[in-house]
């Protein structure tokens, strides 16, 4: 007799785990396939509202960072305090991880280290769920399970995404980190309570660099869209610049994944399978911030999910994606325009790094990333920042090819 579940959840990360905890606490029989020992490159930034909406205790942070410093290719360096009372959690993904889905097991969730392998289904159309348990004897047969409901939280290169939905290349950008052993406070500047951002091409031709601190260990990163660009050797460069090399800071473990740049267009089948987290694109652009929104998307696919087995009705699985973009997109847009806008040259970073020293822009900045949503505050602030976006806008296209050579025909014209 084949095992029937309510749902099946592949991947185990934030998005995976927050998904299968949150079924199983609505008494679902829920089966969660997740590849043990696999960790994301992440820098591990997470608000405070993670810890407040996910039921978090605050002892799974490695630290709190209660700045963040910006660092311009001509190396200009703005600091932006978080503001009093204000930090951001800083979590190590090994430890992080595990907990939500040691938490998941702990209320329910039949928790198996395996590889998803196919989606089948049997005669009356029920999914059958194969997947290879680790360990198996090359050769053997996979494990198939009978779901009601398949959740897909297996990354950007999802495979339930590959055999379920419509498919869609998500422009994607390579990451890559080095998790180190901390070097002492004040060694060449670090310190272990800021997290510094390196907007230099350098080190990233169209995103950007990291140092992250996670108490004893921290995070040395960075990621590219760009074909070729060598991330390995950006960030030893990187590190060897700050005096963090191999001999001065071991490393720990390293890992590199891709992190999606926008939403996928449809999250599910119209019938049984919905994705979640890095696999539904769900990845702020500019900052590539993950974690807050896979947990997010994770819990709007659970809810979705509970409403189908409970009406039968496939419909309500488009709720989620409809759901998360409502609260989110906006974001995610204006964040993609900064992305396309500020990170395509080293000049135009430059501007941008000097535009973070606005102290209007610090605050709203960090509003809207503790609370996850615009600030609405101080309106003249917001007409303030506008009008220095349009200025630095026009004047970067300004500095384009095509105006230049326009601006040359015209002085000829008027000589």
């Amino acid at each position: 007799m084949m095992e029937q579940f309510d749902a099946v959840v592949v991947g185990g990360g934030p998005s995976g785990a927050t998904a299968a905890n949150d079924l199983a606490l609505a008494g679902k029989k829920v089966l969660l396939i997740d590849r043990m020992g696999r960790i994301k490159p992440c820098g591990g930034a997470v608000p405070p509202r993670l810890l407040k909406d996910f039921d978090v205790p605050m002892d799974l942070l490695c630290t709190t960072a209660a700045s963040a410093r910006m660092i311009s290719p001509a190396d200009r360096q703005v600091d932006m305090p978080v503001g009093e009372g204000g930090w951001v959690g800083m979590v190590d993904r090994d430890v992080f991880d595990e907990w939500l889905r040691a938490r998941a097991a702990k209320n329910g969730a039949d928790r198996r280290d395996g590889t998803f392998e196919a989606l089948e289904r049997d005669a009356d159309g029920t999914a059958i769920v194969a997947y290879r348990p680790k360990g198996a004897p090359r050769g053997s047969d996979p494990v198939k399970v009978r779901t009601k409901m398949l959740i897909g939280c297996d990354g950007c290169n999802s495979a339930v995404a590959r055999a379920a939905l419509p498919d869609e290349k998500l422009p994607f950008v390579a990451a890559y980190h080095e998790v180190i052993d901390s070097p002492p406070e004040g060694f060449n500047g670090f310190e272990g309570n800021r997290c510094d951002v390196f907007y230099q091409g350098k080190h990233s031709p169209d995103f950007y660099a990291w140092v992250f601190p996670h108490g004893s260990k921290t995070s040395v990163g960075t990621g590219s869209a760009v074909q070729g660009f060598e991330l390995r050797k950006a960030v030893g460069k990187l590190r060897e610049e700050l005096g963090m090399t191999e001999d001065a800071c071991k490393t720990v473990r390293v890992e590199g994944a891709p992190i999606p740049l926008r939403p996928r267009k449809k999250w599910d089948n119209g019938k049984d399978v919905i994705v979640a987290g890095d696999a539904a694109g769900t990845v702020a652009p500019a900052s590539g911030e993950g974690i807050f929104y896979a947990m997010t998307a994770g819990r709007e696919a659970a809810t979705s999910a509970a409403e189908f087995l409970r009406t039968g009705d496939a419909r309500a699985l488009a709720g989620a994606r409809k759901r998360f973009l409502k609260a989110h997109g906006q974001v995610f847009l204006i964040l993609g325009i900064m992305q396309w806008f500020w990170y395509r040259s080293d000049k135009m970073r430059e501007r941008f790094v000097k535009l973070c020293m606005d102290k209007d822009i610090q605050q709203l900045t960090w509003e809207a990333y503790m609370n996850k949503e615009l600030a609405r505050k101080k309106p003249l602030a917001h007409v303030k920042i506008f009008l220095k976006d349009s200025v630095q806008l026009v004047t970067g296209f300004m500095s384009g090819g095509a105006v230049r050579e326009g601006d040359k025909a015209g002085k000829r014209a008027q000589a």
